[in-house]
């Protein structure tokens, strides 16, 4: 990044990051486990007025596989007293006898394999249990306010840090039960489609500057880079093989849940089934820098 850092990133988001690479995937297994720390990220204003960042931490939560009884938290129940809800956590985090409950203020969603749910920061969430997350997100990953923990404690025995005071500042509190289901659950809309394919664009949020696409496919599709850097995961499928119709690189093979890294310079690149997946439809999810 630092040497190349146009040529990967692309001019445009050169121009606004920097030598930052701007977008994160990352998997976040709760597999026979449990929920992960209920968290709220702030907002763009709020990060920039006290840890002096340009942009803050936005994200998605993108489903690889998930059990019967997999779930997300998100978003608050419609008609939350805030006010009760902020005392109900700082009480839980100081007294072990009186867990949070968290269903009582924040919503929990059924969650199934390729289900994607839009977190722009100010909202509150969680994966909870029996999911594998693909988790896709800018990286300025420095703050994340956790609010609740579930009364788990560390390594060291002791509770993990808590930042209920920075994070009742940045939660969004109109973000209730329909905002939501409206606003961040599956907002999958086509866009394309050809012999044996198909994209749609599936988000993020519109305050957020990253946009990811879904192929799904059976044969060839065509990508093009769009002057960013692409970041992308094979959802579905065995194998697929990565090609530059110019011959610019030679071709890759990526395996199921692998995440890849297509710079901006490449401009035009293939995805294609092959070895088991030949002739089977594969699923991508693809991130870029909006511009």
């Amino acid at each position: 990044i630092y040497l190349k850092s146009r040529e990967v990133l692309g001019e445009p988001v050169e121009a606004r990051f920097g030598k930052d690479f701007p977008i994160r995937f990352d998997l976040l297994d709760t597999m026979q486990g449990g929920n992960l720390s209920l968290q709220v990220h702030p907002s763009l204003d709020y990060a920039r007025e006290q840890f002096g960042l340009h942009y803050t931490q936005e994200e998605s939560y993108y489903l690889l596989d998930a059990g019967e009884d997999a779930s997300v938290y998100l978003g608050l129940k419609t008609g939350v007293d805030s006010s009760a809800m902020i005392r109900e956590l700082k009480r839980a985090n100081q007294d072990d006898s009186a867990p949070f409950d968290a269903e009582r203020y924040v919503n929990l969603l059924p969650a199934r394999k390729h289900d994607h749910y839009l977190i722009p920061s100010g909202t509150i969430h969680c994966s909870g249990k029996n999911a594998l997350v693909l988790e896709i997100s800018a990286t300025p990953n420095l703050y994340t306010f956790k609010l609740w923990d579930w009364g788990r404690l560390g390594l060291d025995g002791k509770p993990r840090p808590i930042n209920i005071e920075r994070g009742e500042k940045v939660i969004r509190w109109e973000r209730d039960t329909c905002f939501v289901k409206n606003e961040l659950v599956n907002r999958f809309e086509l866009v394309a489609s050809g012999d044996g394919w198909s994209e749609e664009r599936t988000g993020l949020y519109e305050t957020q500057f990253i946009e990811t696409r879904r192929h799904r496919f059976t044969k060839t599709v065509t990508h093009h880079t769009g002057n960013s850097v692409n970041v992308l995961n094979l959802v579905e499928g065995d194998e697929v093989v990565v090609e530059s119709p110019t011959g610019a690189f030679e071709p890759f093979v990526v395996h199921y849940a692998e995440t890849f890294i297509v710079p901006a310079a490449v401009g035009t690149y293939t995805v294609e089934p092959c070895g088991k997946s030949a002739g089977r439809e594969c699923i991508t999810i693809k991130a870029l820098v909006r511009h």
